[in-house]
Parts: structure tokens; C-alpha cells; sequence
């Protein structure tokens, strides 16, 4: 029986990689991988992340740009300086709270 794991993450959760100097808003998971057999193998096998394990894709940035970032569940780490991520399609998808959480757009907010 193939059992999908529970995503440790939520959508417009902050997080950051647990090795390389990123961090980003999470607008979409998937339950395992889910992108090429290309990009996986791109990744160094000393550092390849398994398949079977929730994948996150995060508007992300580091210091010198912004982008989309794809990352493993066991690559993540909460972000918790509590800054705002400054990536441009941030405002387009979340609104963030007056507790500094980012809400996806249509949603109530309390």
C-alpha cells in the first residue's frame, strides 16, 4: 500500500534551505516529486533528496535575486526572522497579516 505523507509545511509558510543561503514563501506542494527526470538527476548525488517525500515551490530569494525555487521537505527549515519576503509575486498571491503570516489572497483573514 503506498502511503502519501502528511506536509510538514503549509502554504504561505516561511521557510529556508537547510543547506544553501535561500529562504522563500511556499505557493504550492506537492505530495512527492513531481518535475523531470532531468532536473533530479541535475542535482548531485551526494546531495539528491529522495522522491517519496513532499516537495514545495517556494518565491524565493537570496541576497543578490529572486526566483522560484522547487526544494524537498528534507531540505526545509522554519524561517523565523520574521522578515518579509521581498520576491514580486509574493503580493500577487498572499496578503500578509497583521501578525506578519502570509494568507493566500481570497481567503478570510482573522
Amino acid at each position: 500500500m503506498n502511503k502519501t505523507k502528511q506536509a510538514k509545511y503549509k502554504l504561505g509558510q516561511v521557510v529556508r534551505h537547510r543547506i544553501f543561503p535561500f529562504r522563500g514563501v511556499i505557493f504550492d506542494i506537492d505530495p512527492e516529486f513531481d518535475n523531470t527526470d532531468e532536473w533530479y538527476e541535475s542535482i548531485p548525488a551526494e546531495v539528491r533528496p529522495r522522491k517519496d517525500q513532499p516537495f514545495y515551490h517556494l518565491f524565493a530569494e537570496n541576497a543578490e535575486t529572486e526566483y522560484v525555487a522547487y526544494v524537498s521537505e528534507q531540505n526545509l527549515l522554519p524561517d523565523e526572522t520574521g522578515k518579509p519576503v521581498r520576491h514580486p509575486q509574493v503580493k500577487e498571491v498572499f496578503v500578509r497579516d497583521s501578525k506578519g503570516d502570509y494568507r493566500p489572497r481570497g481567503y478570510l483573514m482573522n
